[in-house]
């Protein structure tokens, strides 16, 4: 009895001090709410010049989300299309062409197939001068969007400079509907793939559509690229998953400090797939749902992820309406996968003196075990079972994209040769590259390697330790060397840069479609889902724990630690 009193007597300590806790938070939220109200008042109305209201506002939000962590965001009522584009829906009335900034002026760089634009006979190239009657000139991104963007059915006139000549083009728009699938079929060797851009509205039923057709062909096996797919809806990822595991399994807990942002999340429907060997693509820019599907079917053994180690978002979002037709953007939950790992990489809780969300150290990691008993850990994002190492471009390559050199170019070779033959077998002559190689002669291709930049760092270490005198002979003989080795990059990375300016070329020809099946026959993480499809062997050793995670190239023992 005696104990009974004193459980009774801690538990109405709790609430009390719960209570009082809650009253405290409030008081401190009303008072700062009443500082920062008078003071943005008596800024408006005594400040020595005129300010802009609505502009002040936002920058006084935008500083304070900004002490949080990147997701928790701000939207206006002017942003909200261009929030829900980005964020929920795959839908919205327009041309079907993008744009982009080349020295002040806008060109198309890239046209959806089977839409106005592409209908209206509008070609990556074009210079846009004006719109509706409306110059371009000192128009920033979003006004160009407004300009472009309307209901279905409504037209835009386009002036556009096209070889030189002026040419107005009457483009009616449409509905756009930018799919989360973006590609899928069989690439071969009897293998299905699916590639998935983002996990906005319908994309589980986009997956299911896509391996449903796959199903038919009987595949020995089914890939889904999560590469550089930075996520979207929480719920949609949980329905993709339900496509490859039974009903009723745990895919994805999220904890919040409110108790009723704490939801577990399990599989509703029938699968479509339990036992068709799946591999899961990721690389550095896969993040928060892609991390869900991956991490989940990686903890529930039906997948081997392969790829590079994924972004770390373990972060759940909430969007709250505000006045106005405004709304914020929320950081309500961390995520938690079936073992019960965060893949949370940065802490933005404990921010750095320069205001840095820094990494998790290594030692906070802990170990979790898959539904078969495998390692995983948690932090730093979903590791691989298999590791292929990440494509880096030159600094060359990167100079080049930067200044447009491979668009101008992949203009120009459409221009002059009408038709090719096939977008999975394209690739550029020895001849072509030549060609290319010639174009850039009066370009400026001015850059700075990996090696100078670290000797520009050597120069400035020997400048403080006063050693300059000392070491210049050497510098300035290492410099010149260095110089000289730029002049042969373009035949170093003959290969790498003929792969983007393929890839530029080809989407001329065949769109989006033919860029990605151009780009199967180089893609190292496809062809390692393919080589582990035939290896049954090595699949059931990953699946039971007992097989090695592996490095394309360089086997190395399974995971202790995850750096």
């Amino acid at each position: 009895m005696k104990k009974l009193k004193y459980s009774l007597l801690a538990a109405g300590l709790g609430v009390a001090v719960l209570s009082f806790s809650f009253k405290e938070d409030l008081f401190l939220v009303s008072k700062n709410l009443d500082i920062f109200a008078s003071l943005y008042k008596e800024i408006n109305i005594n400040y020595v010049d005129d300010t802009n209201a609505p502009q002040l506002m936002k920058t006084g939000i935008d500083a304070m989300l900004d002490s949080l962590d990147p997701y928790t965001e701000y939207v206006p009522e002017s942003e909200i299309e261009d929030y829900k584009l980005k964020y929920v829906s795959t839908q919205y009335g327009g041309i079907g062409a993008g744009t982009v900034f080349i020295d002040g002026k806008l060109f198309i760089n890239e046209v959806s197939e089977g839409y106005p634009a592409n209908k209206s006979d509008i070609k990556a190239g074009d210079q846009v001068v004006s719109i509706n009657g409306i110059a371009i000139k000192g128009k920033d991104r979003q006004e160009i969007s407004q300009l472009l963007r309307g209901p279905k059915g409504t037209p835009v006139d386009l002036l556009v400079i096209r070889d030189g000549k002026e040419i107005t083009k009457k483009v009616v728009r449409d509905e756009i509907k930018q799919p989360n699938v973006s590609y899928s079929g069989m690439v071969g060797d009897g293998i299905g793939y699916i590639k998935l851009d983002k996990f906005l509205e319908n994309s589980g039923q986009e997956v299911k559509d896509a391996l449903l057709a796959i199903q038919k062909e009987n595949p020995k096996g089914v890939v889904l690229d999560l590469r550089n797919n930075g996520g979207g809806i929480l719920q949609e990822a949980v329905k993709i998953v339900n496509l490859f595991v039974n009903k009723d399994q745990l895919i994805v807990t999220q904890k919040g400090k409110n108790v009723e942002k704490t939801i577990a999340y399990k599989t509703l429907l029938t699968p479509v797939s339990t036992s068709v060997p799946l591999v899961v693509l990721v690389n550095g820019n896969s993040a928060s749902a892609s991390e869900i599907v991956a991490g989940s079917l990686q903890d529930l053994d039906r997948a081997i992820v392969i790829g590079q180690r994924s972004y770390g978002k373990g972060l759940v979002q909430q969007t709250f309406n505000l006045p106005y037709n405004s709304l914020v953007k929320v950081t309500v939950a961390k995520y938690y996968t079936p073992s019960g790992r965060c893949i949370q990489k940065l802490d933005y809780a404990h921010k750095n003196a320069d205001g840095i969300a820094e990494r998790f150290a290594d030692s906070t990691m802990v170990m979790y075990q898959t539904k078969a008993g495998r390692n995983v850990y948690s932090g730093n994002g979903v590791y691989p079972d298999i590791v292929v190492d990440a494509i880096k471009l030159s600094p060359i390559t990167i100079s080049m994209l930067n200044k447009n050199l491979f668009f101008n170019y992949a203009n120009q070779y459409r221009k002059e040769k009408p038709s090719l033959a096939s977008a999975k077998t394209f690739q550029l002559s020895d001849v072509d590259y030549a060609a290319f190689s010639g174009s850039l002669a009066d370009k400026d291709l001015t850059y700075l390697s990996r090696t100078e930049r670290l000797l520009s760092d050597l120069r400035l270490e020997a400048e403080k330790e006063n050693k300059s005198a000392e070491v210049k002979t050497d510098l300035e003989n290492l410099k010149y060397k260095l110089t000289s080795s730029k002049k042969t990059d373009l035949v170093r990375h003959k290969a790498e840069i003929k792969r983007v300016l393929e890839t530029q070329i080809v989407s001329r020809y065949f769109y989006e479609k033919g860029r990605i099946e151009q780009s199967f026959q180089y893609d190292k993480e496809l062809a390692a889902a393919k080589n582990l499809f035939t290896n049954q062997s090595q699949i059931l050793a990953i699946l039971k724990g007992d097989g090695n995670y592996k490095v394309i190239g360089k086997p190395v023992k399974a995971l202790a630690v995850v750096d």
